[in-house]
């Protein structure tokens, strides 16, 4: 089973991020340039949150507010689920699933290493099976006794 470590390897492990007093339209205009869904809120080399556009949805224009004159630190989500980078791609997907999260930081020893996403996971989950499947057609295949 592969790690998020392992996943890291090959995704990267840059994390977008954003300062909690700096605007949500910033926030927003670094989305959409970066092609993410989410940014790692950082102070001081500290995760304290995550903005996502499900909050941007639900705490910017359901409730009328602008996104101009509101902090993200105001609306960002505080209370955040993370991994750890030895955590198997499966226990990530099960801790997003049971969390209703679509963005998961990975944290090592503290510090924020890579962000992941269920994309991600997705991604990850389904080039396994594709190999195992590979696998076990060249063994079905491969042992099968010719006429």
């Amino acid at each position: 089973m592969k790690t998020i470590g392992d996943l890291l390897k090959v995704k990267g492990r840059r994390v977008w991020s954003i300062r909690p007093s700096a605007s949500v339209f910033e926030a927003l205009q670094q989305m959409a340039e970066k092609g993410i869904g989410a940014l790692a809120v950082v102070e001081d080399g500290l995760l304290e949150g995550i903005f996502t556009e499900r909050d941007y949805a639900r705490k910017i224009v359901l409730l009328g507010r602008s996104s101009s004159t509101t902090a993200v630190g105001e609306v960002m989500t505080a209370k955040i689920a993370v991994v750890d980078p030895k955590r198997t791609v499966e226990e990530a997907m099960a801790l997003m699933t049971d969390k209703h999260v679509r963005h998961l930081p990975v944290m090592d020893g503290g510090k924020l290493v890579g962000m992941v996403s269920i994309g991600d996971l997705v991604k990850a989950i389904i080039s396994e099976q594709q190999f195992v499947i590979a696998q076990l057609e060249n063994y079905i295949y491969g042992h099968q006794s010719k006429p």
